[in-house]
């Protein structure tokens, strides 16, 4: 099923506040724009993101931190990116926008504290927050679009989730971690994005970070199936079939016949390379 064949709840501003605004999904307004962007993000990581053997995406971020340059490029990137109207987008547009916009941020915050064991050792940083609550650089305003100041969390959990409903958004952003979904060597573009998510998605999924099956039958999994199990059908079930329609062999059949989720784990190590 593809994302415009999906149903939507549709935001009229960068934050989504969707009872308070109104949808104007009417794209691809600033296209041009955004490709240029693109184009330099696309040089970007493919200079600096290697996939190891290990089927693992890491990022060269000694020798970007070191390169002012290429780091200014980022920030353009930022500013260009956040100078447009995902409002105005249609939803392939925007989906490749908001994904784009949060691993440029992700990215930044890590170079500007690198270096890092973890980003959860990055803190959060602003008014209001309850520090000692929270770790990781999250919740910190990073950059304003539509006239809306945003955080990390600001755009994947009250913009993209629940604006595209759609589960494989937690294979599109990236949280800089060895046990998160890869961060791809090239950036989001609409007129690839399905297939380019399928790929991510069973990129993950036949990855041992991302589902397993020992010898006894028991299922272990990313702790992202458990935080955010509400996007993958809410319970067990519903995880195990969202992890059968990406799963190849030999998982696809040692899925067979397993019914609940033994474990969960995740690795928050820098994807440092």
């Amino acid at each position: 099923m593809t994302l415009l064949s999906r149903r939507s709840v549709l935001f009229g501003g960068a934050a989504l506040i969707a009872a308070q605004l109104t949808p104007r999904w009417v794209g691809p307004v600033g296209a041009e724009e955004a490709d240029a962007a693109t184009d330099v993000y696309d040089a970007l990581l493919s200079r600096y993101v290697i996939l190891g053997e290990d089927g693992v995406a890491r990022v060269r971020y000694a020798a970007w931190a070191k390169n002012a340059s290429d780091r200014d490029q980022l920030d353009a990137v930022i500013t260009q990116l956040a100078g447009l109207r995902p409002s105005a987008m249609n939803e392939p547009a925007a989906f490749a926008f908001w994904s784009n916009l949060y691993n440029a941020l992700t990215l930044r915050v890590v170079l500007e504290a690198y270096p890092v064991a973890s980003i959860k050792d990055i803190k959060s940083t602003g008014t209001g927050l309850d520090l000692k609550a929270w770790s990781g650089p999250w919740r910190t305003k990073l950059v304003a679009v539509e006239g809306s100041s945003m955080s990390l969390d600001d755009i994947e959990h009250d913009t993209m989730r629940p604006t595209f409903r759609d589960p494989r958004i937690h294979y599109a952003v990236n949280c800089a971690s060895i046990g998160c979904p890869n961060l791809s060597a090239r950036a989001w573009r609409p007129s690839t994005l399905e297939a380019d998510l399928d790929a991510a998605a069973r990129a993950y999924v036949n990855h041992p970070r991302g589902a397993s099956v020992d010898k006894k039958g028991s299922l272990r999994v990313s702790s992202l199936y458990k935080w955010y199990r509400e996007d993958f059908g809410s319970n067990d079930a519903g995880v195990i079939e969202h992890l059968r329609r990406y799963a190849d062999e030999p998982l696809r059949g040692e899925l067979e016949g397993v019914s609940r989720i033994a474990g969960n784990g995740y690795d928050w190590s820098l994807n440092d390379a």
